[in-house]
């Protein structure tokens, strides 16, 4: 029955659809105040995004020029949708949108498509396995202004804040990772060097208790001892933007690091992002592999993102089948990680953080 239908958003950052959009993009991104924040920042802000997306559209549509002419982040995560929809349609009439940060399709315009229907409940669902108010927050704030402000606040909506530890995420990135090991055959595992690189954040939003380090923490030791590999393993973070503090070892420096232990095969594997997009086909497939072989580093391969792969679609779909039919759902949270960590600042953004019983 159509008034039982279930709507699913999923929310990604988004990305240039051509190079003419770039810039565009770039204003977008540095508008965030979520991206962009410090004292006064509310009156600079719309300047600012203006000066720096302008400085800097030339050099990232020259990335984009090489991977292709545009981000392909659109068309991988409409593929996400289309897959996640058939396989909800097995249990529950559902039709699955998409809604974009700072490029098409914007929230703006996937509110107006969900407006032409009827559903019974919304299920919110982030493709940030790891809950951060740079992505998360970001994108669930613009959602709840965006549903205000068009007057779409009736239906009954469930979000989902992370999914970095969900047992059939870590398969997925595993069954990838095999995958991508097998281009190392002919070497010994002790001879090959998993960097697992994660996109940074400001270590600032760590330091205020955003539990994204931590929850990147976790998801390698879940993966390396699912994995069961041999292989010296090493988590890095890549994509700094601006002059403030980020966490680290960036990828760079890890590259460094290791060419000068005289390490010679490396598998980089982009444990944050489920898509790929110009920060893994660029930045770490051109960017990364150009300078390892300068530094003597002999194979460097990169696991492909999660995209639409089958064991992936199976976590979305068990996130939302679980979400929907039983909002009371204990999902992964970042409370257990902390407990074990009693010295570390608590997360105060995560909304599961402080529900009973987590």
């Amino acid at each position: 029955m159509a008034e039982q239908k279930l709507g699913v958003v999923l929310f990604q950052l988004g990305g240039p659809d051509s190079l003419e959009a770039v810039e565009p993009f770039l204003y977008n991104l540095f508008c965030d105040p979520d991206i962009i924040n410090f004292p006064g920042a509310f009156l600079a802000r719309k300047p600012l995004a203006k000066f720096i997306s302008s400085r800097r559209h030339k050099k990232a549509a020259a990335h984009y020029r090489e991977i292709g002419g545009k981000s392909p982040i659109k068309d991988l995560t409409l593929e996400q949708a289309s897959a996640l929809e058939r396989e909800l349609n097995k249990t529950v009439s559902s039709k699955v949108f998409v809604a974009m940060r700072y490029w098409n399709p914007l929230t703006e315009a996937t509110i107006a498509e969900m407006k032409k229907e009827s559903f019974a409940r919304i299920v919110l669902l982030p493709l940030y396995p790891h809950f951060s108010k740079a992505t998360t927050v970001s994108s669930l704030k613009e959602w709840n202004l965006q549903t205000r402000s068009h007057e779409y606040t009736s239906i009954p909506m469930q979000s989902i804040c992370c999914f970095f530890n969900h047992p059939l995420y870590i398969k997925a990135l595993v069954e990838n990772i095999n995958s991508a090991y097998k281009k190392f055959s002919s070497v010994n595992q002790h001879a090959v060097d998993i960097v697992f690189s994660a996109h940074g954040v400001p270590l600032s939003l760590i330091k205020a208790g955003d539990p994204y380090q931590h929850q990147i923490e976790e998801t390698v030791r879940l993966v390396s001892g699912a994995g069961g590999w041999t292989s010296p393993h090493h988590l890095c973070y890549q994509s700094r933007v601006g002059p403030g503090e980020w966490l680290t070892p960036s990828l760079h420096t890890k590259l460094r690091e290791l060419a000068a232990q005289g390490r010679k095969h490396l598998l980089v594997v982009p444990i944050s992002f489920v898509t790929d997009h110009v920060e893994t086909l660029h930045e770490i497939n051109i960017e990364a592999r150009e300078e390892a072989h300068e530094l003597g580093i002999t194979q460097f391969e990169m696991m492909p993102a999660l995209n639409a792969g089958a064991t992936f679609i199976s976590c979305l779909t068990d996130l939302v089948i679980n979400k929907a039919m039983n909002p009371a759902l204990g999902l992964p949270t970042c409370r257990s990680l902390f407990q074990k960590d009693p010295g570390r600042v608590a997360p105060t953004m995560c909304p599961y953080w402080t529900s009973e019983g987590r």
